[in-house]
């Protein structure tokens, strides 16, 4: 709180999704793995193949929180509300774990 009220400028809160990249020798372990992250809740999972022919999995979740705190300088919540964003956070990172 303290360095919110010191802010001159716009802050927000963000919490990132989790994210596993994966190097897959062949596509075929690579549509298994996104079965199986698809199946498993990481809808936003996907599979690319570079220029080179290396094929990634990428196993993404999709718990992400981002919320601006204030805009200016000025403290657009309570800190009830902050509480209230870290609680969450802190939720949607043991989802991940």
């Amino acid at each position: 709180m303290t360095a919110l009220e010191k802010a001159t400028g716009d802050v927000v809160f963000k919490f990132e999704p989790f994210v596993l990249h994966v190097l897959c020798q062949e596509l075929q372990d690579a549509q298994l793995l996104h079965s199986v992250a698809i199946d498993s809740g990481f809808r936003n999972s996907g599979i690319s193949v570079g220029k080179g022919g290396k094929i990634v999995m990428a196993v993404r979740s999709t718990h992400c929180l981002e919320v601006p705190l204030s805009h200016k300088g000025k403290l657009m919540v309570s800190e009830e509300y902050i509480e209230f964003l870290v609680h969450t956070a802190n939720q949607k990172m043991e989802e991940n774990m």
